[in-house]
């Protein structure tokens, strides 16, 4: 399935039903009167946040989405019948824009939860309606109101709780396979992730959810590359791995590349928390991991763990340091603590 975390729909929601204009007709009957029933209200339009899914590709193939209308009013008081509701299924970390692209409507971040996002149009009055002791036999029903048209734009934001960023080849994604059960495309060339991948990863009696997005290059915020939009499924991270590849020449300038992205990108990512790596040690000795180690220690201020995603060498600590960085989640089987009772109180 084609991975696709951004689409542009065009939704409307249904018109109202028409009142009627009847009046009761009947041989044998001495008294008529209006009868004229109300129109049925026109469908809305519903945005659900549903499991099983995890890209937005049904929306590639279809992008109008219209309610029903309702029906008219008839005769005999007889109401029309509301028009059908429509609901856009969209998967964990969906968020609804305008039409600008800017302006957020909904972010939906669990399943089952729902949104109207247009309402149907109200169905017109019948001439029953109307009647009064002063105005026995009216002759005037409102039409239904019109449903609301707009274009949105649905971006989906992966739901993670760690995000793996680091240059094109820096071992991002022989990481990931070496500590879940995800299994990436891993090539000896750039670019081989083109879209997010993510991994559970189980360490220490506690999970996370791990996500690995596509590598940056300087210039990623201009588009250079495959461009920062997919910095946008990190964005929800609690904390960052920062992988810095141990073979390049220069590893203080590889990781000041990864920082000035992040920085140029903004929306907070700049200042989440952030493990620095120091990766692909299996093809360093152990005076060279030490000089470069304290080289990226000196350029981001922090402590730089060193690991090898291909022999699993050190991995084990960059996921308790995730796992202490991530916070305290009890867990579901504990009961809940028993409310202190008051002991001044005695029968």
């Amino acid at each position: 399935m084609k991975f696709l975390d951004q689409a542009k729909v065009y939704v409307r929601s249904g018109n109202g039903g028409a009142g009627c204009v009847s009046f009761r007709r009947e041989k044998f009957i001495e008294f008529g009167g209006p009868d004229g029933g109300n129109g049925g209200r026109g469908g809305s339009v519903h945005v659900e946040c549903v499991d099983g899914l995890n890209t937005l590709i049904d929306y590639r193939y279809q992008q109008h989405f219209k309610a029903g209308s309702g029906v008219h009013g008839m005769g005999r008081d007889r109401a029309g019948a509301a028009g059908a509701d429509i609901t856009l299924r969209v998967p964990v970390g969906t968020q609804v824009f305008e039409e600008d692209n800017e302006t957020l409507i909904a972010d939906l971040t669990a399943i089952g939860q729902k949104i109207i996002l247009l309402e149907g149009g109200n169905g017109g009055f019948g001439n029953a309606h109307f009647k009064t002791s002063t105005n026995q036999a009216p002759r005037n029903a409102n039409p239904g109101l019109e449903g609301v048209e707009k274009w949105i734009w649905l971006r989906l934001k992966l739901i993670a709780d760690a995000g793996l960023v680091g240059l094109p080849n820096a071992g991002k994604s022989t990481f990931l396979a070496a500590v879940s059960a995800a299994k990436p495309k891993i090539a000896d060339y750039p670019f081989t992730t083109l879209h997010p991948n993510l991994g559970v990863v189980k360490i220490g009696g506690r999970d996370f959810v791990l996500a690995d997005i596509p590598g940056l290059i300087e210039g990623a915020h201009e588009g250079a590359g495959i461009g920062d939009r997919f910095l946008g499924h990190i964005e929800r991270c609690v904390t960052l791995i920062h992988l810095v590849d141990g073979t390049a020449e220069d590893v203080v300038a590889d990781y000041r590349t990864i920082r000035g992205e992040l920085e140029a990108y903004g929306n907070g990512l700049e200042d989440k928390d952030e493990i620095v790596v120091l990766n692909k040690i299996d093809a360093l000795d152990d005076k060279t991991i030490e000089e470069k180690r304290k080289k990226l220690e000196k350029a981001s201020g922090a402590p730089v763990l060193a690991a090898s995603g291909a022999t699993g060498k050190g991995v084990d600590r960059i996921l308790y340091a995730v796992v202490e960085a991530l916070p305290a989640v009890r867990s579901k089987d504990e009961p809940e603590p028993a409310p202190e009772q008051d002991k001044s109180w005695t029968p």
